[in-house]
């Protein structure tokens, strides 16, 4: 197996605080790898001047596999005592996938033992955090840029020739061997593109059945949405179910939420309102990077100042109550769903609750809402601001809404370009599962990949210009054939 040296040097650390009652200090650094359950990459860097540890370490190096790209190098510094445990003075930590693409040269925030783990802070050091007393740590991380650390992109499901016509038959795919979800107008199922080993979550929806419940709309609403979205990001891998873990869950929930927030920022520039944002619509790619998925409930043309009173038939725990009271809404609504999800992810339970749809609604309207004792301040504000009842108060829709929503604390180690550039490496990297589809409930794996067919008479006499503009149209088709 290929190893790769990653170098690492802590230069100088300034603004110590000392442990010890008597203002005595003699601080060291930790560095390891993690996660890192035995121990196996912890290193002590010995100082390069032996009076002082503060003025910096002789470099180190780690030995790194392939597989260690998705893991975090964490620099810790403890305050050595001979008398009693060692005490803990800050910590920061780097992505190694981070690292592999852009070495780091500067002065960094120690932070606390968990958001340590997660994300690390610049800061000037002789600016305005060192006059309020930081505690800077300037570092020299990496090699620079690897020649190939932006990696080869997907090719796009279709291409443009030089007259711009789309080349159609490139987009064709043909039934693999799951089925992965199933809804009351169709089926997701898996399928691979024709002449290539690319995967794909295809949606299938039955035209009979969307056109005797008058939502052809809502489907052609989705087709013109995802347009948009297509051609403004990068070619998207393969999406899998989101998660969570009963540990450290606002670090990874920071990571989730501002990804969401960038993508709800974005529909809402285009006009759109998402209106049915909810933890079974988040996805995670193979590289563990937050994907939106199921358009069929935006509300297209609104932009500043729009409003509709169209009921949204969105999953009840996250209808915001001007929805629920036939009041004008806009953008408003998906920032009241984004606080539903994001109380969620914190505390592992709705908001509201209630035994059936009504008691439900009149909790959304009426009650409060209990916070665990668990959740930070910061998370606590952010969850209060999105959850205000009343639109025009709410966080996120006032004039500078986008901006008062990555401004908020809940965010503050965020680098809001880096993180729309996809140069964040997220927490978790799932295990992607291919073919096999072991990521995927069983309730809908087991079942054969077939179509239920449709109302056969119905589609021989119904109008196919309703479902105009799709990427692809089967000419061949015949009911008979089917």
């Amino acid at each position: 197996m290929p190893f790769k040296y990653h170098p690492l040097k802590v230069q100088e650390a300034r603004n110590l605080v000392p442990m010890d009652p008597n203002g005595l200090s003699d601080p060291y650094v930790k560095l390891k790898l993690i996660p890192d359950p035995k121990s196996e990459s912890k290193q002590k860097p010995r100082p390069s001047d032996a009076a002082s540890t503060q003025r910096g370490t002789r470099p180190s190096f780690f030995k790194l596999k392939d597989t260690d790209k998705d893991r975090r190098l964490s620099v810790e510094i403890w305050d050595w005592d001979l008398t009693s445990r060692n005490d803990f003075m800050g910590s920061l930590s780097f992505g190694i996938s981070e690292l592999q693409k852009q070495a780091v040269d500067g002065w960094f925030k120690l932070l606390g033992q968990e958001e340590g783990e997660y994300f690390n802070v610049p800061v000037q050091p002789e600016g305005e955090e060192g006059k309020r007393g930081a505690t800077p740590k300037r570092a020299r991380v990496g090699p620079g840029k690897s020649s190939g650390g932006g990696g080869t992109p997907l090719p796009r499901c279709c291409r443009y020739d030089s007259n711009g016509n789309q080349d159609r038959s490139s987009c064709l795919t043909s039934p693999s061997s799951w089925c992965w979800a199933k809804g009351s107008f169709g089926k997701v199922m898996l399928a691979e593109r024709k002449g290539a080993e690319e995967l794909y979550a295809i949606k299938i929806l039955k035209k009979d059945l969307v056109i005797q419940d008058d939502d052809v709309e809502c489907t052609m609403v989705e087709k013109r949405v995802l347009d948009p979205v297509w051609e403004a990001t990068l070619p998207h891998p393969p999406a899998l179910p989101a998660f969570q873990t009963m540990d450290r869950l606002e670090p990874h929930a920071v990571f989730y939420a501002a990804e969401i927030a960038i993508g709800l920022c974005f529909l809402h520039s285009k006009g759109i309102v998402y209106r049915d944002l909810k933890l079974d619509n988040v996805m995670l790619d193979s590289e563990g990077h937050i994907k939106i998925a199921d358009f069929g409930m935006c509300k297209e043309n609104m932009l500043d100042g729009v409003t509709t009173k169209t009921f949204s038939a969105a999953t009840p725990d996250y209808i915001a109550p001007a929805i629920i009271a036939y009041q004008p809404y806009g953008r408003s609504v998906d920032w009241w769903a984004f606080g539903v999800l994001l109380y969620e992810m914190l505390a592992g339970q709705p908001p509201f609750d209630g035994e059936d749809e009504d008691e439900l609604f009149q909790s959304i309207m009426e009650h409060h809402v209990s916070y665990p004792k668990s959740m930070s301040k910061e998370a606590v504000a952010i969850c209060k601001g999105l959850m205000t009842k009343h639109p025009g108060k709410r966080l996120g829709c006032g004039p500078e809404g986008e901006r008062d929503i990555k401004e908020h604390a809940f965010f503050r180690y965020i680098d809001w370009e880096k993180l729309e550039n996809k140069e964040v490496q997220p927490p978790f990297k799932p295990k992607s599962c291919g073919r096999d589809a072991e990521n995927f409930d069983r309730f809908f794996t087991r079942h054969p990949p077939v179509l239920t067919p449709p109302d056969q008479e119905l589609i021989a006499n119904l109008d196919q210009e309703e479902f105009n503009g799709f990427s692809f149209v089967n000419c061949e088709f015949s009911v008979t054939s089917h």
